[in-house]
């Protein structure tokens, strides 16, 4: 759905959206919606910005970062927004962001699609590390085997061979001790 400038100037949109798993890019094989994207909101046009208000619910299924075991984060997120269009003289022009400037997104032409914002909040939702439990044990380091359902049958003092001329050393110290 696009939002279209013209047309928020002229009446307030009431927008009550369902998109289908798979409907919505997240680039990222890691992050998969599994349930519909459900979105409430109203767009309108205030002070040649475009103010998207709503919430949005779903279900995405991530990756623990512990043991690849897929992981279901439920999301469900109120959002209050402000697009402003881009200034034209932006090329080159570097400056400082005013703290006004840090609460506003900006887009390009005539408007914005509605994908793009609800695809960012939910990004923005979802945690930065994903674990499926608390006392997730991961992965083997060596063998690759999930500690959560196997024990693995890997050395377990294996020392590193850049370590050996360290472990010399405490040797011949502990010796003269």
């Amino acid at each position: 759905m696009f939002l279209d400038v013209k047309e928020l100037a002229v009446r307030k949109l009431r927008i009550r959206k369902i998109y289908a798993p798979g409907s919505i890019d997240y680039h990222s094989a890691e992050i998969k919606q599994i349930e519909p994207l459900e979105v409430t909101a109203t767009a309108e046009l205030l002070d040649r910005q475009i103010r998207v208000e709503g919430n949005l619910e779903t279900k995405i299924e991530l990756v623990c970062a512990r043991c690849l075991e897929p992981v279901i984060e439920e999301v469900s997120r109120s959002f209050d927004l402000f697009y402003a269009p881009l200034p034209k003289d932006t090329k080159h022009k570097e400056d400082r962001l005013r703290d006004d400037d840090t609460e506003i997104g900006f887009y390009e032409g005539e408007g914005l699609f509605l994908a793009d914002v609800l695809k960012e909040q939910v990004l923005l939702a979802l945690p930065l590390k994903v674990i499926c439990q608390s006392d997730c044990r991961g992965l083997c380091p060596n063998c690759g085997a999930n500690l959560n359902h196997e024990e693995c049958r890997c050395e377990t003092h294996a020392t590193d061979p850049r370590m050996a001329p360290l472990a010399r050393l405490k040797q011949d110290w502990l010796k003269k001790q």
